[in-house]
């Protein structure tokens, strides 16, 4: 009996073992790019893209930019986080700017290699190692004649205090942006994208 009951034990011991073994495994899985993942309420790179196709969409059906036909430079100075969260506004910026040049419609000033483009023209010019015949010549740059300017926001609401199971939150996200034109500093376009979120969590849970 001594011996059954020991054995019996070493059974149990291994299926708890197995168990945490399997519930500690790590699974991936590819997820597609359009494909929406949404695991709690807060910002996720699925809200990037919805707001940004929308943002780019109205840049380009509305005016200036929808009756250009010389396709007209731009400069982008970001989009500025006024939100709690750690929110790479850069990459909001990359897609939109990638999108608008897919479109034909605009030319962008390369703003964040200003300064790797001044230290080309140097060499070229002072290094002499470069043909003369094919070096770039100076003072040939083009000017921006926009610039796309925004922020993003958020705001965050939750239900107060009841008896209840769950708590629900609102989470609320507004991304604005501004094409502003230089020569005049007249905003000649602005809209908004928004994304609002509802979570219901359980009071206890993992």
């Amino acid at each position: 009996m001594h011996t059954f009951m020991r054995r019996l034990g070493c059974l149990v011991l291994a299926v708890v073992v197995l168990g945490f073994t399997n519930a500690c495994t790590v699974t991936t899985r590819e997820v597609a790019s359009d494909e929406k993942v949404i695991y709690d309420e807060g910002y996720h790179f699925s809200d990037k893209k919805s707001i940004v196709r929308a943002l780019v969409d109205s840049l380009l059906t509305k005016s200036p930019l929808a009756g250009a036909t010389d396709r007209p430079v731009v400069i982008v100075y970001g989009v500025a986080n006024r939100t709690s969260e750690h929110i790479s506004t850069s990459a909001i910026t990359d897609d939109i700017r990638q999108a608008l040049l897919a479109s034909g419609k605009v030319r962008f000033v390369n703003e964040t290699q200003r300064e790797n483009i001044a230290k080309e023209m140097d060499y070229q010019h002072y290094g002499g190692m470069v043909n003369p015949e094919t070096m770039i010549a100076k003072g040939r740059q083009v000017g921006a004649r926009y610039m796309l300017t925004g922020t993003l926001r958020s705001m965050e609401k939750e239900q107060g205090r009841q008896v209840r199971l769950k708590k629900k939150s609102l989470n609320y996200y507004s991304l604005n942006l501004e094409l502003t034109e230089l020569e005049s500093s007249l905003i000649e376009w602005a809209d908004s994208a928004e994304v609002i979120r509802e979570a219901s969590k359980p009071f206890i849970g993992w």
